[in-house]
């Protein structure tokens, strides 16, 4: 699935400081990935705040991501959970029409063993309309979804791919060996995405991205070519800023970031909470030295 190649962009949901969903600025930021050529956009990640997001306010932000992007831009909607049963009778619940695809996380906190992800997967994929993508993120949810299960479950004809989020670069690489040709590894980490690329994945669904999607977008396409990215100033001119996002917890710090140029306000809902003083100012710092283009 082409549409899927490249750049997607796990967007945020700004707030205001009542905690309120800004929905202006949630379009402004829809219209300017739009203009700067990302290639798709993730809606309802676990950098929305998803958790904290009512089901009327899911709806109404898909609703409104649709109505801005007017067809523009791919959408690939996070619809994911550790109660299986109650998944698919969510997925009634949806239209999926403007949709590519489905991002469902792994399991959290019940921690499934391997074929109890299988069977959750195939559930999942079995009662989808549209194609899903496995999510695999060890760090948030305990529970580490290994090559071979991502094996045996791309032999289902509706699982087209991965977002692979382990920080094991061993894992990524024994993935990539061992899926079927055609079957999509795309990075969940900001850090490990050029590695992942450079090793033969397809792209990365980013959270830097929200603050500076051409330059990634650069980097991942010079990852594929360049055996040698790692030494352009590029990817050097990167690490500071993925280090500072995540150093308080996502989104905290790419809100922190669009704060600073101007798109939205830093709100949080509980119990994430605002960054620090110190981090605003590391990040304002980092991002003036940078030659990175922004938004």
């Amino acid at each position: 699935m082409k549409n899927l190649y490249g750049l997607g962009v796990a967007l945020i949901t700004p707030m205001d400081k009542t905690g309120e969903i800004d929905y202006t600025a949630l379009g402004r930021l829809v219209l300017a990935h739009i203009d700067a050529g990302t290639d798709y956009l993730v809606v309802l990640g676990t950098t929305a705040e998803t958790p904290t997001l009512s089901f009327a306010e899911k709806q109404k932000i898909v609703s409104h991501v649709v109505d801005v992007s007017q067809g523009r831009i791919p959408l690939v909607l996070g619809l994911g959970g550790n109660n299986t049963q109650a998944l698919l009778e969510e997925f009634d619940q949806w239209d999926f029409s403007n949709f590519e695809a489905i991002l469902s996380v792994t399991p959290f906190y019940n921690r499934p063993s391997q074929r109890g992800l299988i069977a959750h997967y195939t559930a999942l994929a079995d009662r989808s309309p549209k194609p899903v993508l496995l999510y695999n993120v060890p760090a948030r949810t305990g529970v580490n979804m290994l090559p071979e299960t991502v094996v045996a479950l791309a032999s289902h004809d509706n699982i087209i791919g991965i977002k692979e989020a382990t920080s094991s670069t061993a894992q990524i690489l024994d993935l990539i060996a061992s899926v079927p040709e055609g079957f999509l590894v795309i990075s969940g980490d900001d850090h490990l995405a050029p590695f992942l690329m450079h090793q033969g994945g397809v792209g990365c669904i980013s959270v830097i991205g929200n603050a500076y999607p051409k330059p990634f977008q650069e980097l991942l396409a010079l990852s594929q070519t360049d055996p040698n990215f790692e030494q352009s100033p590029l990817y050097e001119s990167f690490q500071p800023s993925i280090d500072l996002i995540f150093k308080e917890g996502n989104p905290t710090g790419i809100k922190a970031l669009l704060e600073i140029f101007g798109y939205l306000t830093p709100h949080l809902r509980l119990p994430l909470v605002e960054a620090s003083t110190e981090l605003k100012e590391q990040l304002a710092k980092t991002s003036q030295q940078s030659a990175l283009e922004a938004l």
